[in-house]
């Protein structure tokens, strides 16, 4: 059977096709049909060699929101997997839940069967089944685990821990896992078609004309006739959100001990659903040790962002005194986790205020001349002439001559359509940016260009070619794609590597929100300007609103892999796609 002629029967079988956003029907659960009991705060552990999860309906209090929930060993988030480098492990995967699950190992090297995403690897798991993955550990580090389906947002998520068979080249006296998520009353079917309707449902940070926002008014004209928002910089917000660190909201009180003076390693893992945290321990720094659970060398900062999908591991020594706060502030500003390191029960420090939510600027819109050289262009004198929202016939939007949809600048193989809302006009390398509303803050700022990986990567070999790969969508119309086209529009067209190629991987951002990039079963080398054979190694990247990232890939992993944005509904909405690797016949073309 082909991989393509497999991946239809998949499809055609799978339980669970809103995993791949090709849902056709609303499943039991989001027809209100009510959670079982309630779930539990935090992670059991579990070791061994065999393990068994079970995945269960629950419901989920937090505050003063409670609502539908799904729970794995009874807990949200799931149980931490504490595992050995070299071991070879079993999960019994056990769905006592009313609707089809699996889990996907994120960052972890395994075969491509067992990687979890239905109508790619596997079929769903039925309600009442089990199924068994099985795989040797191949690596060390941070990871997570989360279903590949709509039960991620509900709970259906945990952390991973896996300890090296040499020592880590740096030493700590305690360790905290925190994973980081958003969680919503709100059932994930009914939050995509709030935004299918008004994509900015849940943006309660508008722009109005006694607001102190900073911009003028030839500024407001300018994003009102592009119907578009400056503050438009998370689709679902605290709004709708409770920001959950192991499962406890801010109001809850979680508490991580420490003595004055010892040394503790934070694995801090964006488990989200949609939202990017801004994190920070103020008064104490960090220095940090590992992205993506890849050792690099230590990077003392006062605070970073992480995305969705991504996890960093940090090393703090809290003294002069009695408790820190420990925040995790959502990128718009909205709402925000909170821990208290604490040296005695009950210690408390101040909780700082959330900050005033950040603006778009230009260089957010693909204009940067030069880094953020235009950021803060007067816009007074510029012609605007309307913006087409997608009828492909490329009337855009003029500023002083500048068409910001200007579709002559793209490759032919990127799809003009309605899928399309704009076009980067110079879509600059922004890998030395910190992040948005992290750009002006008058302390240090983690960028991926501080990063640098402990050891030589395992691949020297130069690139043999580019890959140039458009992030594409319409805000207004919800639509997300690759290169304008929707996953379920190109399912048997698969970016196709050969195996063993060394390729490089241009990502260039059309759209005006920050995406997180996941590739399933590799890790890449992100081009930083780091020696090349030390390249940062990450699997997630995150590009920046208008601009580009570029990473070098070895497709070292034969099969069919997931590739999409990390943002759960814009993966759902279409910016998902396959990629293939296979051996390269003679004389075949990629």
């Amino acid at each position: 059977m082909s991989s393509i002629d497999r991946r239809r029967f998949l499809v055609a079988g799978s339980a669970s096709l809103g995993a791949l956003g090709l849902a056709r029907a609303i499943p039991a659960w989001a027809m209100g049909r009510p959670g079982g009991t309630l779930a539990r705060r935090g992670s059991d552990v579990l070791s061994g060699d065999h393990l068994t999860m079970t995945v269960a309906d629950a419901t989920f209090r937090t505050g003063k929101r409670h609502g539908p929930a799904v729970t794995v060993n009874g807990t949200l988030p799931g149980p931490l997997l504490r595992l050995k480098e070299g071991q070879n492990l079993v999960v019994d995967l056990v769905n006592d839940s009313s609707e089809g699950t699996s889990i996907h190992w994120h960052g972890m090297l395994v075969p491509f069967l067992m990687d979890g995403v239905p109508g790619v690897t596997m079929a769903a798991v039925k309600p009442g089944e089990t199924f068994r993955y099985e795989f040797p550990i191949r690596q060390a580090g941070t990871y997570w685990w989360h279903a590949h389906t709509l039960q991620e947002p509900m709970g259906h998520y945990g952390p991973i821990v896996i300890d090296p068979l040499e020592p880590d080249p740096f030493t700590w006296g305690r360790e905290y896992v925190l994973m980081l998520s958003d969680w919503s009353p709100i059932r994930p079917m009914a939050i995509m078609k709030k935004l299918r309707t008004q994509a900015d449902y849940f943006n309660y940070h508008q722009t109005t004309a006694t607001d102190d926002y900073p911009l003028n008014g030839a500024q407001r004209r300018m994003w009102a006739k592009m119907r578009m928002s400056p503050t438009d910089i998370a689709d679902v917000t605290g709004s709708t959100y409770t920001y959950l660190i192991n499962g406890h909201g801010p109001a809850d009180g979680l508490e991580l001990p420490f003595t004055p003076g010892e040394r503790i390693r934070l694995r801090i893992i964006n488990g989200s659903a949609m939202t990017f945290f801004n994190i920070r321990i103020p008064g104490l720094p960090m220095t940090v040790v590992a992205a993506d659970g890849q050792n690099v060398n230590p990077v003392e900062t006062d605070e970073f962002q992480i995305g969705v999908a991504e996890t960093y591991d940090v090393l703090i020594t809290p003294q002069n005194a009695e408790a820190f706060a420990f925040v995790a502030e959502s990128i718009d500003r909205s709402g925000m986790g909170v821990a208290m390191l604490a040296s005695r029960p009950g210690a408390r420090a101040p909780v700082p205020a959330l900050r005033k939510p950040p603006v778009l600027t230009m260089a957010d819109m693909g204009m940067a001349m030069g880094g953020d050289a235009m950021a803060g262009m007067d816009m007074s004198g510029m012609d605007m002439a309307g913006m087409d929202m997608g009828d492909g016939k490329g009337s855009g939007m003029k500023m002083s001559g500048m068409n910001m949809r200007d579709t002559s600048r793209l490759p032919a193989d990127v799809k003009v359509g309605p899928g399309l809302g704009m076009v980067a006009m110079n879509p600059v390398d922004r890998m030395d940016f910190p992040g948005l509303g992290l750009d002006h803050v008058d302390h240090r700022v983690l960028t991926y260009k501080q990063l640098v990986a402990a050891k030589p990567n395992p691949d020297p070999r130069k690139p043999s070619r580019l890959k140039e790969i458009h992030l594409t969508g319409n805000m207004e119309r919800y639509m997300w794609s690759f290169d304008g086209q929707k996953f379920d529009a190109v399912t048997d067209k698969p970016i196709r590597f050969a195996f063993n190629e060394r390729v490089r991987v241009r990502l260039v951002n059309d759209t005006m929100m920050v995406h997180p990039i996941h590739l399933h079963g590799h890790f890449f080398e992100l081009v930083t300007g780091a020696p090349g054979d030390h390249q940062p190694r990450k699997h997630t990247v995150n590009v920046q609103p208008g601009g580009s990232a570029t990473f070098d890939l070895t497709a070292d992993a034969p099969g069919d892999w997931a590739f999409h944005c990390h943002l759960f509904y814009h993966m759902h909405q279409g910016m998902f796609q396959i990629v293939t690797v296979r051996p390269l016949q003679e004389g075949a073309e990629l």
